[in-house]
This record gives structure tokens, C-alpha cells and sequence, in this order.
């Protein structure tokens, strides 16, 4: 739950499968592609995914088995998120609606059958599986020892930090949730109103047009997969670093960047 960062971390927003877009921001980083095929930084700085990896966008594969690779080798960390969790308990085999764009993680497989066999897509599913089944809901950024930075998903309160059940992952994964709407989506509460941390909360999950600051807690979803951007936090630098998006991938007609 813990992380050292002693040459500063890329904390990284929601990618939804935009893979093209993930490349792009990386070597905007300065990260370099070594000869085992891993992005690397010359100053080895730290990458940390704030979870919805998957679903919406076109390449979900391809950006899991990027974090698969790159968490395996220690380059990069990842919190369980929303999406992820859902995703989880499907390569488990469990009996899970999919929907709001984890269809096409689903259909994506189904292609990667095809391509490379059932053999292969079993062991790529069960890697994932194991992955995605074992991540934290948050992590804690220390520098020097002394905590700095707490990274989620949805959100986090105060009294939360540092500790795990399953109350605590569920908010860390959806927010502060008060019900559905008629449209069967979920109504949420804005609890970085309320947060008087002195950690810094960065989080994802819910997308705005431009980074949301808000009493020491900062949204960097900034929706590049309906068409925004897609946003890196650096640290200890405090600077945003932004790529935009080359379409929107959704197909949603109620997208979240242009509600009024």
C-alpha cells in the first residue's frame, strides 16, 4: 500500500483502452522503450495507474497486457477501480452484467481467440484475472519516508487512508453513492467537498473537462475516451501533462464532457 518515490512518479488517469493515446502520453514523459520492450524513464521515475484501464475504448487487451508486463517487472503500479473489478470477476468466471463499455473488453477477447487460440486466451485471461483480483484500493506516496500523495480510484475519506475492508473498497471504486438514477446510473456524492486531509487525494473515475482542485484532492479523469484527455500528474513537480484524444470512442450519446 505503501510506495517510495524517490525520483518522482507519473500518476496516470482514466485510459479506457485508448492505448494509442497511453503510448503517446508515455513518450511525452520521456519514457524509452528498452530492448525487453519495456518503457522505462532515464531518471526512473515511477508510473502509477489510477485503474479503469479497460472498457469503452478500442484496445483493452493491449493495455492490460501492457500493465501486466510493466507490474511484473516492478516498473509500474495500478489501484483497483470500478471498471477493473468488474472485468476481475468476469476472467473469474463469475455471472456479471456487462455493460457501459465492458461489452467490448468481452468482444475483444473473443477476437483474441480467434487470433491466437483458446490455449493462449485461457492464460491470458487467468493473468489477468490474477492481476486485476489483487490490486489495492489506494496507495500511499511517500518521499523520504514521509507521506505525501494518496492515489484512488473514485475517492477516499480521511478516515479510510491507510486501512482496507470491504466497505473501504467499494468507495475507493465507486465514490460516495447515493442510489441510481432512472437511467440506472449511479448518483454520486461529491465527497472531496468534505475531505480536510492534509494528504493530497488524487483520483479519477469521474471525467471533467479540465484537472478538478478541490480541498487537497485533484480529478485527473479527464475523459479521453469521449473525446477529452488523457492526463498525467507528476510529482513532486505539481505539473499536468496532457494528451488528447484522436476521437470519441464511446458511442454514448449522454456524454459526460458535454453535459451542461
Amino acid at each position: 500500500m505503501f510506495i517510495e518515490i524517490e525520483n518522482g512518479v507519473d500518476i496516470i488517469g482514466d485510459i479506457h483502452g485508448c492505448y494509442d493515446e497511453w503510448l503517446e502520453l508515455l513518450e511525452k514523459l520521456g519514457y524509452q522503450k528498452n530492448k525487453q520492450g519495456l518503457y522505462v524513464h532515464p531518471n526512473n521515475r515511477k508510473i502509477i495507474s489510477l485503474g479503469d484501464i479497460m472498457s469503452r475504448g478500442p484496445k483493452s487487451i493491449q493495455t492490460m497486457e501492457f500493465f501486466l508486463k510493466h507490474m511484473n517487472a516492478g516498473i509500474c503500479y495500478m489501484i483497483d477501480s470500478n471498471h477493473g473489478w468488474k472485468i476481475a470477476r468476469w476472467l473469474d468466471g463469475r455471472k456479471v452484467q456487462l455493460r457501459h463499455g465492458d461489452e467490448k473488453v468481452e468482444e475483444e477477447f473473443l477476437h483474441y481467440e480467434k487470433e491466437h487460440g483458446e490455449k493462449s486466451a485461457k492464460r491470458l485471461k487467468k493473468e489477468l484475472r490474477d492481476l486485476l483480483m489483487n490490486v489495492p484500493s489506494h496507495y500511499i506516496l511517500t518521499l523520504n519516508g514521509e507521506k505525501k500523495v494518496v492515489c484512488v480510484h473514485a475517492g477516499i475519506r480521511e478516515k479510510y487512508i491507510g486501512t482496507e475492508s470491504e466497505k473501504i473498497k467499494s468507495f475507493c471504486r465507486y465514490g460516495d453513492v447515493a442510489g441510481m438514477d432512472e437511467k440506472g446510473k449511479p448518483i454520486r456524492r461529491d465527497w472531496f467537498n468534505h475531505y480536510k486531509g492534509e494528504l493530497l487525494v488524487v483520483w479519477g473515475h469521474d471525467p471533467k473537462e479540465e484537472p478538478l482542485i478541490v480541498n487537497n484532492t485533484i480529478n485527473i479523469d479527464q475523459g479521453v475516451v469521449f473525446g477529452g484527455k488523457l492526463t498525467a500528474y507528476r510529482y513532486p513537480e505539481n505539473e499536468f501533462v496532457f494528451v488528447h484524444a484522436k476521437q470519441d470512442y464511446s458511442g454514448v450519446s449522454d456524454n459526460p464532457l458535454k453535459r451542461k
